[in-house]
């Protein structure tokens, strides 16, 4: 199984470019189900998950054309079945979205529940309410949601609370119902907002994302578009918390500054200095940390795909920092493997992480428990005294494209290794 090996103990330096936003980008491509032409994708993350979910469209009678690591094109205008059967797609969180895009174009559609990490369970509900207002039955069984409909029909809905996943798929169902739908208390996040964008662009009539309120007015059939995804604002977000973490100077370019408001505010909190321009941030870390509170909400608060890697940083911060996580119920899993490297952090009703700043981490063997987690060990391991070692990692490499050669740019000393004699080699290299 494949590991990374990191020397920790070096402040990161440089500059480093962001991807397309793997939240955006997965039912962006459900959505092509929607349209009978050519669509084009530009931006798009070449990483395990977004892989998956091409297999599984192609399938089912896409046709997918790889035009280049980051640019595909999608026809999906011959499907010769409506039943996402993928076993690989079963294991990724974002199963569900090809329900929304098949059932509304067609009358049948089955896809699997949702998997990936394991950060506390994904209900489905608010999905249900969502299509069975616009006329559409849900049924699960064996594992697959399983939807038929006759008419779809237009409707308002209001979710009791605030949800991504089903703000997006009850929206691509909702193109083309017959009439206006709308929904009520929805999520605002950017991803959101870039699904309606693609769907507009498509010839959909969506009004108010990045509101409270989304209006859908039906239209009768969509057509073929080329479109680019927004930068990656976790994958930013990150690299910004690498250099907090190391003390280092990176500027991070692509991306939109305004998605990264909550997570620079935390920065300066903490005692680092941001700098912002068009289209990139600009991060300088400092030896001693400040303290602070953060809870992980819906957008435009802290994002809870930030949490597991500003908690790594409020282990460095002199006192007691309180993190509180309000999205998923099992996210501090990764807490115990970073006791192994000598933080002090106590997990308080599932969902409440007391920290007590230490002087170091020294580095240890660690284990990814999901991709935010793991990547958060990765940001651990470049902050500890001497080799950390975390396996896993196929967590990790299911949301971060070329994670390992980024860090490199930037002066890290990490690779990806197999066995032992490879993690011998490394000490040997890098001394």
């Amino acid at each position: 199984m494949e590991k990374y090996i990191i020397k920790g103990g070096h402040r990161l330096i440089g500059e480093v470019s962001i991807g397309g936003f793997q939240n955006a980008e997965l039912p962006i491509i459900a959505a092509t189900l929607l349209c009978e032409e050519d669509v084009v994708i530009d931006n798009i993350p070449n990483v395990s998950d977004i892989n998956i979910m091409l297999q599984a469209i192609e399938e089912i009678g896409a046709v997918v054309e790889r035009i280049s690591d980051h640019k595909v094109r999608i026809n999906a205008g011959k499907l010769h079945s409506t039943t996402i059967d993928n076993e690989s797609i079963s294991k990724t969180r974002s199963s569900y979205y090809p329900i929304g895009s098949l059932i509304g174009r067609y009358k049948n559609a089955v896809s699997p529940l949702p998997g990936g990490c394991n950060i506390g369970s994904r209900p489905i509900d608010f999905h249900i309410k969502g299509f069975e207002a616009l006329g559409i039955n849900i049924k699960v069984e064996h594992g697959m949601i399983i939807a038929n409909r006759d008419r779809l029909v237009g409707a308002n809905v209001y979710f009791d609370r605030i949800t991504v996943g089903a703000t997006i798929n009850v929206m691509m169902a909702a193109v083309l119902a017959e009439g206006t739908t709308v929904l009520e208390n929805v999520a605002k996040e950017p991803h959101v907002v870039d699904v309606a964008n693609f769907l507009n662009s498509m010839g959909a009539n969506i009004k108010g994302a990045g509101t409270d309120v989304i209006r859908i007015k039906g239209v009768k059939k969509l057509h073929g578009t080329e479109y680019s995804v927004i930068p990656d604002q976790i994958e930013a977000g990150t690299f910004m918390m690498a250099a907090v973490l190391t003390g280092g100077d990176v500027t991070v370019r692509n991306v939109i500054p305004k998605h990264l408001e909550s997570i620079v505010a935390k920065i300066g909190e903490i005692g680092c200095k941001v700098t912002e321009g068009d289209d990139f941030v600009r991060v300088q870390g400092i030896d001693e940390l400040k303290t602070t509170k953060v809870r992980a909400v819906e957008y435009p608060g802290f994002p809870t795909d930030m949490q597991p890697q500003i908690t790594v940083a409020l282990c460095f911060a002199k006192g007691t920092s309180v993190v509180t996580e309000t999205i998923f119920d099992g996210r501090f899993k990764y807490v115990d493997e970073l006791a192994k490297m000598g933080a002090t952090i106590k997990v308080e009703n599932g969902n409440v992480a007391i920290i007590n700043g230490v002087d170091k981490f020294t580095g240890a063997q660690v284990s990814a428990t999901d991709l935010r987690a793991g990547v958060a060990l990765v940001m651990a391991g470049l902050a500890a005294q001497g080799y950390t070692v975390i396996d896993n990692i196929e967590y990790i490499e299911r949301g971060y494209e070329n994670l390992v050669e980024k860090l490199r740019g930037l002066g890290a000393l990490i690779d990806k290794v197999e066995t032992d004699k490879d993690i011998q080699k490394f000490k040997l290299r890098v001394g």
